[in-house]
């Protein structure tokens, strides 16, 4: 597993509710050169006294070089958390849909626990999710979170939609398709 040892002082940002860990509060990184190269990776994260901060997922070609899952030393990182995490997301009270795009907002990156996942719900039913994986950490789980979601939602349509420029900046290809289902019609317009 990477560790990645954060700079004397940076730990206040995490220990404030900072999501994201930055190339330039990284003070080291051990771990096998492999799992360096390994987008979405697990990766433990400490004070430069070595003390447990957070476990992250690692974006090895992002300036925001790890996304923050747990501040809990306990909690692991595997497909009960990302399941849990959505039923958490999917159990909140929502808004009624934007009047512009028609969709509603059902799982919100960091404001949900899931840095990086953006999921709309768009059309009746059984109508359509469309996921973004903003994220190196979400999309090494993108697997499991479709499955999540269909199970949660009932929803058999699932789309991902993906922003070039973010994607890019994760070092990640901009893949847009269906991951489940059918493809939700021409009209619909992704934010």
């Amino acid at each position: 597993m990477l560790i990645i040892t954060i700079k004397q002082g940076k730990e206040k940002a995490l220990l404030a509710g900072e999501p994201w860990v930055y190339l330039s509060a990284i003070s080291r990184i051990d771990g096998k050169f492999e799992e360096r190269l390994k987008s979405g990776a697990t990766t433990l994260i400490r004070s430069s006294s070595g003390q447990f901060l957070a476990r992250g997922g690692w974006s090895p070609k992002s300036q925001i070089r790890a996304r923050i899952w747990t501040l809990d030393e306990k909690e692991a990182v595997d497909h009960a958390m990302i399941k849990r995490r959505i039923h958490h997301a999917l159990a909140k009270p929502r808004s009624v849909k934007n009047s512009k795009t028609a969709a509603q907002r059902l799982i919100n990156a960091e404001a949900d626990q899931l840095p990086g996942l953006v999921v709309d719900y768009y059309g009746e039913n059984p109508g359509y999710l469309v996921c973004q994986f903003q994220a190196a950490c979400v999309d090494a789980w993108k697997v499991t979170i479709v499955k999540a979601l269909i199970a949660e939602t009932g929803c058999p349509n699932v789309y991902e939609h993906a922003d070039e420029l973010i994607r890019a900046g994760e070092g990640l290809p901009a893949n847009s398709g269906s991951l489940a289902g059918n493809e939700p019609p021409i009209e619909f317009q992704f934010e």
